[in-house]
């Protein structure tokens, strides 16, 4: 038998314990009974007549048929490849092996994201995600830095097949990005972001110097779970929040400068201020406010109780210059490390353009093994 056929036959009985194993890390028992459950629901009269409900479940129902769909897909992969090593054996055929290698190296690909998937068992790791972006100081040099971040989220944020929402966008008159806050939308989205929270410091060449010389610039990042109103953990009433209106600005506003329709919101008993401007009229703005202000507020709550500070958000680092979660050196040599998990690449470009797993994946794994670079 051709010894690279023998090599993937003997990688396929390595891998089938860790296939096995994800079985039971998915509960794949459980969500198939969850899956009748749900059926069942489905199939009872009057189903429909809760939209709100019925749409929730609907949801529930294509999230659990996802994850067992994508599980029996991994397991059929496994034995159309074994089958392959064996017809290859009894025919003494290498045509074949590209077919092999392509397949099993999709398969290690889909049994890695399977399995960072199973250490998402925050309390809000399923959620959506509200992301914010803030420019530290130092005016345009930060500000286009802040304006890179965001380029960079959004990136990712597509190649992951995740969908995001621009709720508040503030564009400077000279150039680059104050701050921004968006609704990252998809499965799972929160769990994979909250490990970019913090400060981010970039070093490089500034293109506004003249005199080419180096500069440091910061820029924030605040990701917070988005919880829905279904829940009586904070009640927001009218006369806890002051609310201001004004004409929108900056990207997103393509309906800007006709009326006062953007919004914002300044609750009065921590200071939070929200904003939001991309939508057409007043009322979907103060929506979108109150559900940022919302979320905001339950995440205080969970933080004032230990047990639950490591679902909301992981280890944390105060957002404070000097504290930052990472680095980006562009110049003199290009590096791109985190300081937490020691993760890094020279590939600064590619990270730019969004190419984030590596970190993610790396902040994952060692919040599920508590190995951290920097405690």
């Amino acid at each position: 038998m051709n010894i690279e056929f023998d090599s993937y036959k003997q990688k396929l009985n390595d891998c089938r314990p860790a296939l096995d194993g994800l079985a039971e890390s998915l509960n794949l028992e459980g969500l198939r009974n969850e899956l009748e459950r749900l059926h069942a629901m489905q199939e009872a009269p009057g189903f429909w007549d809760d939209p709100d409900k019925s749409q929730k479940i609907v949801k529930q129902v294509k999230v659990a048929e996802y994850k067992v769909e994508r599980y029996e897909k991994m397991l059929s992969s496994w034995d159309d490849l074994m089958t392959i090593c064996e017809m290859a054996a009894e025919e003494d055929d290498d045509s074949m092996l590209d077919e092999l290698k392509e397949g099993f190296e999709q398969l290690e690909k889909n049994m890695e994201t399977c399995r960072l998937e199973t250490l998402l068992t925050g309390r809000y790791d399923k959620n959506n995600a509200l992301m914010s972006f803030h420019a530290g100081a130092g005016g345009l040099e930060a500000q286009d830095w802040c304006s890179m971040m965001y380029r960079m989220y959004t990136r990712w944020i597509e190649q992951k097949g995740f969908t995001y929402k621009i709720m508040d966008y503030q564009e400077p008159d000279e150039g680059g990005l104050k701050s921004a806050d968006i609704l990252v939308e998809g499965e799972n989205a929160y769990g994979f972001l909250k490990g970019e929270n913090g400060v981010h410091r970039m070093i490089r060449v500034s293109p506004f110097d003249a005199n080419g010389r180096r500069q440091t610039s910061f820029s924030a990042i605040e990701v917070i779970p988005d919880i829905e109103d279904d829940s009586n953990d904070v009640e927001i009433k009218a006369e806890d929040y002051e609310m201001q209106v004004f004409r929108s600005s900056g990207a997103g506003g393509q309906h800007i400068n006709k009326t006062s329709s953007a919004v914002r919101l300044i609750h009065k008993a921590t200071g939070i201020v929200v904003s939001c401007q991309t939508e057409r009229s007043q009322f979907q703005n103060k929506e979108n406010c109150l559900r940022m202000l919302r979320s905001k507020l339950i995440e205080i709550k969970e933080r004032e109780h230990l047990a639950t500070i490591s679902d909301i958000k992981g280890v944390q680092q105060k957002i404070e210059w000097g504290s930052q979660i990472r680095n980006y050196v562009f110049m003199p040599y290009t590096l791109v490390k985190d300081t937490r998990t020691g993760c890094e690449t020279a590939n600064i470009n590619a990270v730019m353009d969004g190419a984030l797993d590596p970190f993610v994946e790396s902040y994952l794994n060692c919040l599920a093994t508590g190995n951290w670079v920097q405690k």
